[in-house]
């Protein structure tokens, strides 16, 4: 498959392929594949063990969540496609050159980003390894394997200035979110894009164990995003958000 025939309609359709993917990178039948991922979101939330120190944290999405990950965020994907479709829209307008998707999760927007003509390479992050090796799966599969790379962290990525940042669902998730923001301010291009979207909230009855809500460090959060990024406006009504960083020249 050519990368750019890869459009936005596919996502709708069928998650670029999502399902179909899934069933043969796990050697699954249709059926067992539908139970996976009807119970994929409750099957994660148990594996929470509740409050999370930084150390932790690496290591629960790095060794334990294993392919539950992968059921929670491919059923959330399939039932809020038209929301991520909103999401890719915005990224096909900003995103260009060399991209960072950091704690990409099954790859959807690295694989929209890497199908644009205006991106040079996609380096996907993400901590776990069936996460990593499910979307290398799908990059060959797509056609998309000489412009999308998987590393663990972002020190794997080199010293590559990143023109376009999309940290998408990942920022709650973190210890320090703020220095998260840093480490990207560190490594964007001079005319650099960052879309961000973030949700600090465990939810009404505790249905988002794994955010972090604590006041102080959702403070030094905005208070670290407006002292470094300006806003850019977008006319979609979602959660992620377009920035440039702040020239203090």
């Amino acid at each position: 498959m050519n990368r750019f025939n890869i459009h936005l309609e596919e996502f709708l359709s069928n998650g670029f392929q999502l399902k179909s993917h899934l069933a043969e990178y796990l050697g699954k039948t249709d059926e067992e594949l539908e139970k996976d991922l009807s119970s994929g979101i409750k099957e994660m939330a148990s594996l929470h063990p509740g409050s999370l120190k930084n150390d932790d944290l690496i290591g629960f999405y790095e060794s334990k969540v294993g392919t539950a990950h992968l059921f929670e965020l491919a059923a959330w994907h399939l039932a809020s496609s038209d929301y991520i479709a909103d999401t890719l829209r915005l990224q096909s307008m900003f995103a260009n050159g060399q991209v960072l998707d950091f704690g990409g999760g099954i790859g959807t927007h690295s694989i929209a980003a890497a199908a644009l003509p205006s991106v040079e390479h996609v380096f996907f992050v993400d901590l776990n390894p069936d996460n990593r090796n499910f979307v290398q799966y799908r990059a060959k599969q797509l056609g998309l394997s000489e412009r999308l790379s998987v590393h663990r962290d972002l020190e794997g990525t080199g010293e590559i200035q990143f023109d376009t940042v999309i940290c998408l669902d990942v920022l709650e998730h973190l210890a320090d979110p703020s220095s998260q923001l840093l480490s990207f301010l560190d490594r964007l291009s001079a005319d650099s894009i960052a879309l961000l979207n973030w949700y600090f909230f465990k939810g009404h009855q505790g249905e988002y164990p794994f955010h972090i809500d604590d006041e102080a460090i959702v403070n030094k959060f905005f208070l670290t995003l407006q002292t470094n990024f300006i806003e850019v406006f977008h006319p979609f009504l979602i959660t992620t958000r377009a920035y440039k960083p702040i020239s203090l020249n």
